[in-house]
């Protein structure tokens, strides 16, 4: 008797998610350890981080909240540039934004941002720099919150793809929109997707992005301890949950995939622990868990933000740890 469609998902998220379980338990084959990196050649501290990303250089790239928890009535800059050595290069946006939360660079250099919260007048907005950290384009209005197509609410992440058109992952948890919005690569409206829910296409904090090589959006949906993947129209093709609650997601040349996990816990996704999985798009399988910092289960450190360079090392931005952490093969 043929076996249906959904038949063969189910069982395929089923292997998945035994392997997930697997690499649970053997924590101890990490086969990384970390090494000390970045640090602020003035003393600056760094503050709550959820964003990370690296250029075509290799330059790692972060976007941090000013030393704190907000850059609210700050004047630190919060973009940061660092060398594959982790010595600092450049710094910029001063003044500009009230939250920092989501980052990416795409393949000119030009460096994007989402500010997931309002003040004052700002926030509430995607931003692109030059590499310089020249404004190029903003999309929504400073400091307005709304779900039209000129407004976000909480916007959480933001990607760009090869022919130039743009994605932002609309929303932040709360009262905040859950939605997937699609502009063209001058900012015009082309679409929005989703909206707040559990089933196929919904979303509970739509934290992350990324893309791989057969050009399918990855969506870390995050209040739903889920992967969700959708082709470029918006249109659901699968979901995984063996990467565990993503908060992070990055998907290198190669296909390999990363993803942050620094919330589950027994109450928020029983069976997994924290961490960062590693595994690829091609079969879905975690072949590797960096484990979360310290004793406690419950409370491990663990990044936000994730990203791997091409020699393989992984970097990680922690938000309540303030720090960015950088990993090697052993």
């Amino acid at each position: 008797m043929p076996v249906d469609r959904r038949a063969r998902h189910a069982i395929f998220l089923l292997a998945a998610t035994i392997v997930a379980a697997a690499w649970n338990a053997r924590a101890e084959d990490n086969p990384y350890r970390e090494e000390g990196w970045a640090k602020f050649p003035d003393g600056r501290k760094w503050g709550w981080t959820s964003a990370i990303d690296i250029d075509v250089r290799g330059n790692i790239w972060v976007f941090e909240r000013c030393g704190a928890n907000s850059c609210a009535g700050s004047n630190v800059a919060p973009v940061v540039k660092l060398a594959p050595s982790g010595k600092v290069l450049k710094t910029f946006g001063a003044g500009m934004f009230v939250f920092p939360h989501g980052i990416h660079l795409d393949g000119a250099g030009n460096v994007w941002v989402t500010d997931a919260d309002g003040k004052d007048g700002k926030g509430h907005r995607v931003v692109k720099f030059s590499p310089d950290g020249k404004v190029l384009l903003t999309l929504g209005k400073a400091g307005v919150a709304g779900d039209g197509p000129d407004t976000f609410n909480r916007p959480s992440d933001v990607l760009t793809v090869p022919n130039g058109d743009i994605f932002v992952a609309d929303g932040h948890g709360g009262d905040s929109n859950a939605r997937i919005v699609k502009f063209s690569k001058d900012g015009k409206f082309i679409k929005a997707w989703g909206r707040k829910g559990a089933a196929a296409g919904e979303f509970d904090t739509p934290h992350a992005l990324a893309m791989d090589s057969r050009g399918r959006l990855f969506v870390g949906d995050r209040g739903n301890s889920r992967i969700q993947i959708f082709d470029q129209e918006g249109n659901f093709l699968e979901e995984w949950r063996q990467f565990g609650r993503p908060s992070g997601i990055f998907i290198d040349r190669s296909d390999t995939l990363y993803v942050a996990d620094h919330q589950s816990n027994a109450k928020l996704n029983p069976g997994f622990k924290r961490g960062v999985r590693i595994g690829s798009v091609k079969d879905a399988v975690v072949k590797t868990l960096i484990p979360g910092l310290g004793a406690e289960p419950e409370a491990q450190s663990v990044g936000e933000g994730v990203v791997a360079d091409a020699m393989g090392n992984v970097y990680w931005a922690e938000t309540a740890g303030m720090t960015v952490r950088k990993f090697v093969l052993r």
